[in-house]
């Protein structure tokens, strides 16, 4: 119950963060956006989500996954609905700036879910179910938004999209509390839930979270990999659009395709690691030897832009991503490796915002390239084929041994 909870508000989520990308051409049409443009509306959703990042990271450890969740929700839902306000690029920025704010909750409140209510050798696993979720609202996005603005407009689909974070949000409160006090956890359910060694009673402070190699282990790996992500989500569309010459009614379902295939990546990727753990393998072997076989998998990229046929480039880029989503449910699971439950927002949190200010560079470098070039991606494709062999080598540098943190 609580994985289907976690799972369906990333799905909301992204549905909410995509909607820009997949409505990029109706409103490039319509108000004119060059690339760089576009880029920079996206710019300042990164800029809210680097800031956003960092604050939920201490109200989740504060507060707890409950309240953090629902502060995060609400936020971006009122967020998301002001964009069929918006009618120039600096208020459809502003409306962007607010739902990074909101959305920058939704991966600190979860894995603080995540590791109040898994022991440590089902968290990769858990968190590769909740994070598929990122892909089934990438799956619904380009299936139902073409829909919504070719029966109303694209205004009216930012209001009814904002009516399933509401309704998750009084569903999120009525059936969420921590397992401790969860009427329907029983003695012998906790017992499992809490079997790994008990974690410190003081909280760590987070100066202290800050200045230990093992959080920038995370963050660099956040750094690396998440600008990939970013490019992905919100230039892929354009992509599909302007390469293949499809439309809003045909472009629905390559897209739909890729991101239908990201989401086996990102079970794949939890229960391959999860799997190494129950076998006996350290979660040190576990996670990066899993890393390891994703950064393989995504190298074909390289070739995506000399791709002629679109299902072939869909094949291509669909292994991409869901090595991505594989990839990162391993990164995700690190800091509940490490730290102890007191700091694992915190550590979630620094990491998001090293990962959301890559994500600002990566956007604006994208708008300059394509509007350099063309709209050629052979470049950024290049960058998306490296970027995690160098995540997985700074994660390794920085933490040999994935080692418990010393609280003291």
């Amino acid at each position: 119950m609580i994985c289907a909870l976690l799972f369906a508000a990333t799905a909301i989520n992204y549905i909410d963060r995509q909607m820009i990308g997949v409505l990029k051409p109706t409103l490039q049409g319509e108000f004119g956006w060059t690339e760089r443009d576009f880029a920079h509306i996206i710019f300042w959703f990164q800029l809210a989500y680097a800031i956003g990042y960092l604050g939920f990271g201490k109200i989740v450890d504060a507060f707890g996954a409950r309240a953090g969740y629902a502060i995060a929700i609400l936020v971006w839902t009122i967020s998301h609905m002001a964009h069929g306000l918006a009618s120039s690029i600096i208020t459809f920025a502003m409306a962007r700036f607010g739902l990074g704010i909101g959305e920058s909750g939704n991966f600190p409140a979860g894995i603080k879910a995540v590791t109040d209510w898994f022991p440590q050798r089902e968290r990769a696993y858990a968190i590769g179910l909740f994070n598929a979720g990122a892909n089934v609202g990438a799956i619904v996005t380009p299936l139902l938004v073409p829909f919504l603005v070719l029966t109303f407009n694209w205004r009216v689909a930012f209001y009814i999209t904002g009516v399933f974070g509401i309704l998750w949000l009084v569903a999120w409160l009525a059936i969420y509390r921590h397992p401790g006090q969860h009427p329907r956890v029983g003695a012998d359910e906790l017992a499992y839930i809490q079997q790994d060694a008990a974690d410190p009673v003081e909280p760590m402070p987070w100066a202290k979270v800050a200045t230990i190699r093992e959080t920038w282990a995370y963050a660099l790996g956040k750094f690396f990999i998440d600008p990939i992500w970013w490019f992905f989500l919100f230039w892929l569309p354009g992509y599909l659009f302007e390469r293949y010459h499809l439309d809003l009614k045909t472009f629905g379902l390559p897209l739909a395709a890729i991101y239908l295939i990201s989401d086996f990546g990102s079970i794949a990727g939890g229960w391959m690691s999860s799997r190494l753990i129950a076998s006996g393998r350290t979660p040190n072997f576990a996670r990066k030897a899993t890393m390891f076989v994703c950064a393989c998998c995504v190298l074909p990229i390289f070739f995506a832009q000399g791709i002629t046929s679109v299902w072939g480039a869909v094949g291509v880029i669909g292994l991409a991503t869901a090595a991505h989503q594989a990839f990162s449910a391993n990164l995700y699971a690190i800091p509940s490796d490490m730290f102890p439950r007191s700091a694992v927002g915190s550590v979630v949190g620094i990491g998001g915002t090293v990962g959301a200010i890559g994500g600002m560079g990566m956007a604006l470098f994208t708008g300059y390239i394509l509007d350099s070039t063309g709209d050629n991606y052979s470049i950024l494709f290049g960058i998306a084929g490296s970027a995690y062999f160098v995540a997985l080598l700074a994660v390794h540098l920085l933490s040999p041994r994935l080692a418990r943190v010393d609280a003291g």
